[in-house]
């Protein structure tokens, strides 16, 4: 049930943001796309309300359970940026936007890399919360022990991508330089003369 209901939810909130930018880029109709993008949250008010629900009800934590809580931390702290990602691609695609663009090479790129981060942190401090808010409005180890688990699986992959994000910004990304061209490759040893 659980499962099926986050599968509705995700379809659920890139439909409201397909519908509100559609109203606001093609039918030309901003208030009513606003009003739309609004809705997104309700998506994951919906999720967090069902998956309570159910636990409370005395269902045992399964990992669909635990699922929905990484997806709503992942929801909140990804969603704007993911509104304003699509927001800019449709703009650019039906206004006469600017083409959207993230860094790749070079100092932009690990800041890009660390925010992402950051939001990543986010995410699991609002999944963890929720997580954790299972477990004690379960108050039964042996119902909630996939809730723990996941908390702790989630933890490891903060971690390795804690690690990734920041590499960058000791080994940054070679790519064009300031003044527009490509920063050389170092030449291969048939090359050398």
């Amino acid at each position: 049930m659980i499962g099926l209901l986050i599968a509705a939810c995700e379809i659920g909130f890139w439909a409201l943001l397909l519908a509100g930018l559609s109203a606001r880029y093609i039918l030309r109709r901003p208030r009513l796309g606003v009003v739309l993008l609004a809705m997104t949250p309700l998506v994951d008010l919906v999720l967090l309300t069902a998956t309570f629900v159910d636990l409370r009800a005395g269902a045992r934590a399964t990992a669909w359970h635990s699922l929905a809580a990484v997806y709503l931390g992942v929801s909140i702290a990804f969603g704007h940026h993911m509104i304003r990602w699509a927001d800019g691609w449709f703009a650019h695609r039906f206004a006469g936007g600017p083409r959207p663009s993230t860094p790749r090479a070079g100092a932009p790129h690990a800041r890009h890399q660390r925010h992402m981060w950051y939001r990543h942190a986010v995410a699991f401090c609002i999944g963890g919360a929720l997580l954790a808010g299972g477990i004690l409005l379960v108050d039964d180890p042996g119902r909630t022990g996939m809730l723990l688990m996941r908390i702790q699986q989630w933890a490891v992959v903060l971690v390795v991508d804690f690690l990734w994000s920041f590499s960058h910004t000791l080994w940054p990304r070679r790519g064009p330089d300031p003044d527009g061209g490509d920063t050389p490759a170092p030449p291969r040893s048939e090359e050398v003369v």
